[in-house]
């Protein structure tokens, strides 16, 4: 017979059991869940990390020339390091931005001449301040309870735009190992309201660097906008394209160039012959008169492809119009 359990096993094993269903509960609940990033389908993402970490190393590389070019200017040891690339809308850039805050636009000029929206820079109060204070002479870097309302002088501006265009100059050499663009400052808004370049809803990428020197730490941030990125990348995608076909195809290389070059054209002249006269001759040239050019009548002219001789030939007629045949390649008539 099978062996029948008594009420104290029963209540035993029923017991057991709650005790591990509580014990699997406790330990799932324990479990912390995972979090993931929602993504805006709306607005989805227009630049690859790929993309993103191209241009971190240009502006790491520009951050380390501005970082020399900020030591001769403002005679201290300074530090420049990019903290942040990231794309985001125009207005959340704007919105962070004061109704004093200076801005900068520069012009960007690609290789194949393209018109595109102008970058914008943002330098933070404080660090321009301690910079401006730096240049003139002073060597107290510690500024102290700036208003938000801070509004700059005109003599301010002046030492802004002159530190800008410094800053600015570098731009060119941190792009330089990898596209020809030149950068030049446009102007200096003063009020960034009324910003009408970028509209709110454009895709930008922002460059945060962080800058200090002394005791004094502050923000660079560059915008840089989506049609002017896209027409960089169209540049760089060419001339990968352009890299592959003459990997894959160099044996036909030449084969190219000699068809490109058929299809250009030239001028090719036949010259009759060559003589010198006088002014005075020249001068008294009427209908008419006869100028002798010192060859018999049936001699080889020189046939140029150019500005050189290239065949000799026989003056004739083909379909009534004037012709040369071409009888030998030219080495001296």
């Amino acid at each position: 017979m099978a062996e029948v359990l008594s009420q104290s096993q029963i209540d035993a094993l029923l017991n057991s059991v709650m005790q591990q269903g509580f014990s699997d509960q406790n330990s799932k609940e324990a479990e912390p869940d995972k979090k993931y990033r929602k993504y805006d389908f709306y607005s989805p993402k227009k630049f690859t990390k790929d993309r993103l970490k191209f241009l971190s190393s240009i502006y790491e590389n520009y951050a380390r020339m501005i970082s020399s070019r900020l030591n001769a200017l403002l005679r201290i040891n300074s530090e420049v390091e990019v903290v942040n690339v990231e794309e985001q809308r125009y207005y959340e850039f704007s919105n962070a931005l004061s109704d004093n805050d200076v801005l900068t636009i520069v012009n960007a000029s690609l290789p194949d001449d393209s018109e595109n929206d102008p970058i914008i820079m943002h330098i933070s109060t404080q660090l321009m301040l301690s910079m401006i204070d730096r240049r003139l002479g002073s060597s107290d870097n510690d500024i102290e309870n700036i208003s938000l309302d801070y509004s700059y002088t005109d003599l301010e501006l002046s030492l802004y735009s002159n530190i800008v265009n410094y800053i600015i100059r570098s731009m060119k050499d941190g792009w330089a190992n990898y596209l020809d663009v030149d950068f030049e400052m446009q102007r200096v808004e003063i009020n960034p309201s009324l910003m009408q370049n970028i509209s709110p809803d454009e895709i930008i990428v922002i460059i945060v660097m962080d800058v200090s020197f002394s005791s004094v730490k502050g923000q660079i941030n560059i915008c840089l906008p989506v049609n002017l990125l896209e027409s960089i990348f169209a540049v760089f995608d060419k001339r990968m394209m352009m890299a592959g076909k003459g990997s894959n195809k160099d044996e036909d290389l030449p084969d190219e160039i000699m068809t490109s070059i058929k299809s250009s054209m030239l001028e090719v002249t036949a010259q009759l012959g060559k003589a010198q006269v006088f002014l005075r001759d020249i001068y008294g040239l009427h209908v008419g008169d006869v100028i002798n050019l010192n060859k018999p009548k049936d001699s080889e002219v020189a046939l140029y492809i150019g500005e050189k001789p290239w065949f000799k030939g026989k003056l004739g007629v083909q379909n009534k119009n004037m012709a040369v045949k071409i009888s030998g390649i030219y080495e001296s008539i």
